[in-house]
């Protein structure tokens, strides 16, 4: 090819494409995932976790909580006081795990109507206990660690899986005041959204067989400290430890969990 020629072919030009609605949308959603899971969260906490700047990530704070889908968490101060100005920490609202669950749990309620009006509450009972003896067969052979707080951990990633945004939390000791260093050693299992979350606040059943359940496959008493079919954040469980377990008691769920 001549001098000539090759002139006039067009040199190639960067073109900046824009970030799309799609994308956009994508990473909101992501942030609405996070804040389920980790909240109570900071804006700082979450740009770390999704490496993002922190005003990119405030600016989608700011439109999921125009949109009702989170809120900055009121919590009373713990431990010793900082100077400044706190930081917002934000949790998911009932809109927000709306979003989440998707268009299915309205069609669960009915189905669940319909079984409660043909035959009564002990066949939706039933319903529950069958549904979590199932859930505890599945994920007993995964529970493998010989302590209450090992097995958490593992039922944390199992739950994450199932889309239930879970996170297995120490519980924090009163650092004053009489309880201090005398608080029973214990963690806290946290599941940021629940799939079936107005299913349950009509039919408190679900609730009541998942910590049974819990309880079951962590060789442990749990307590169940609220839900979000409560009102609350995120569902919260307690687990004390240390336990001493025997082997391997999830293999075989306690009959009629």
């Amino acid at each position: 090819m001549s001098a000539d020629v090759s002139a006039q072919v067009p040199a190639q030009v960067e073109v900046q494409v824009p970030v799309s609605h799609e994308t956009d949308g994508t990473t909101r959603r992501r942030v609405l995932e996070l804040v389920a899971s980790r909240g109570p969260v900071t804006a700082g906490a979450l740009a770390a976790e999704l490496h993002l700047t922190a005003p990119a990530v405030r600016r989608h704070l700011t439109l999921l909580e125009e949109d009702g889908k989170i809120a900055v968490h009121e919590a009373s101060p713990t431990g010793a006081p900082r100077r400044g100005r706190p930081a917002r920490r934000y949790v998911v609202t009932s809109g927000g795990q709306s979003e989440l669950a998707g268009g299915y749990q309205e069609i669960a309620r009915q189905v669940l109507r319909f079984l409660r009006e043909t035959g009564g509450s002990e066949a939706v009972a039933g319903f529950a206990r069958q549904r979590f003896d199932a859930v505890a067969r599945s994920y007993a052979p995964h529970l493998t660690a010989d302590t209450a707080q090992g097995r958490a951990a593992q039922l944390v990633q199992l739950l994450s899986a199932d889309g239930f945004a879970a996170s297995v939390r120490p519980v924090p000791a009163p650092v004053t005041g009489p309880g201090a260093g005398v608080v029973a050693p214990a963690v806290q299992l946290c599941q940021g959204h629940c799939p079936v979350q107005h299913v349950a606040e009509e039919f408190p059943e679900l609730c009541e067989q998942e910590a049974l359940a819990f309880s079951q496959l962590l060789g442990s008493h749990v307590q169940r400290l609220a839900t979000i079919a409560g009102g609350a954040h995120a569902c919260t469980t307690n687990i004390p430890v240390p336990v001493h377990l025997t082997t391997n008691p999830a293999t075989t769920p306690t009959e009629g969990m």
